[in-house]
């Protein structure tokens, strides 16, 4: 059975104050790029990209990375056949890249994202955003941004929709 413990309207206002935090951390938007994790994180950047379109009057570039073949619980056989070539469409060097996923769970997603991402170029920093927040890290990775703190059972799992994949915006909690 699903809980819906986020609704279309409290995402919304959590990217816009993420969106803002973003901008004061950051001093502005100079040199700033969003990569989101396919597939809710690209969709989460973009919508961050376009608030602050509307904020500050500026397109900050926006990619996708596929995480899977960094993933570390891939055997190494599967891992040889993946080809590690350029995902981004725009140069990461010296930039402030916001790294954007829709949950952030064990970590292992993250890490496998920040080796993706060094594959790419060597940004100047990386922040990592993300709408949910709900804990049972496996590794040391903590978000800069957080939309929301979802403190979960590890029996729960959180499933958030968006309008581009799922026709509807909201977050749920589910028992697996």
């Amino acid at each position: 059975m699903a809980k819906e413990i986020v609704d279309a309207i409290s995402m919304k206002r959590a990217l816009m104050r993420m969106t803002y935090e973003i901008i004061e951390r950051n001093k502005g938007t100079e040199n700033l790029v969003l990569i989101g994790i396919k597939t809710r994180g690209l969709y989460l950047a973009q919508r961050i990209a376009k608030n602050l379109k509307n904020l500050e009057d500026v397109d900050v570039p926006v990619g996708a990375i596929d995480v899977s073949q960094y993933r570390d619980d891939l055997p190494e056989s599967e891992k040889e056949k993946m080809i590690h070539g350029q995902q981004l469409d725009f140069d990461i060097t010296d930039k402030n890249v916001i790294l954007v996923d829709d949950v952030l769970f064990t970590g292992r997603t993250i890490r496998a994202a920040l080796d993706a991402i060094m594959d790419q170029g060597r940004p100047a920093k990386i922040n990592l955003a993300v709408l949910i927040d709900r804990g049972h890290r496996e590794l040391p990775i903590r978000p800069d941004f957080i939309g929301k703190n979802i403190p979960t059972a590890m029996d729960e799992e959180v499933k958030v929709s968006m309008t581009e994949v799922d026709d509807k915006d909201g977050i749920d909690i589910m028992n697996k």
